[in-house]
């Protein structure tokens, strides 16, 4: 029975090739928290301890968010590589980025995570 419920699962899915070669620049803004909708805020906070991925529609926006999980310490950031739309995706790249060396940091764990505000565009994200 099992067997089948998977075949089932499965068998509805279909595989899209993606082409990464951009086909243009996306126009995007760097959220602050306090601009970071109630919902996405509760989400962001369940899945700060881990490195996480994730997309969240609405209405005409869509806020791509790339979390790194628990640093040992303060003084991280989070340097956007690639923001651009592909054939049939959007691509978002991003670096975690230490401390510089001799920089004070906090010397309690952190959770740096990095929101963006873009056009929904009803389009998959990839996360390079």
């Amino acid at each position: 029975m099992a067997v089948m419920l998977l075949g089932s699962v499965f068998g509805g899915c279909s595989v899209e090739e993606t082409n990464r070669t951009k086909v243009a620049d996306i126009e995007y803004v760097i959220v602050e928290d306090a601009g970071i909708p109630e919902e996405l805020m509760t989400m962001i906070e369940e899945k700060k301890a881990a490195d996480f991925k994730m997309t969240y529609e609405l209405g005409e926006d869509l806020y791509i968010v790339r979390g790194y999980g628990e640093q040992a310490t303060g003084g991280y950031s989070i340097r956007i590589t690639d923001c651009y739309l592909a054939s049939n995706a959007i691509l978002f790249d991003t670096e975690l980025v230490g401390p510089r060396k001799g920089e004070n940091v906090t010397a309690s764990p952190s959770y740096p995570y990095i929101v963006v505000k873009t056009e929904n565009r009803d389009q998959s994200t990839i996360f390079e």
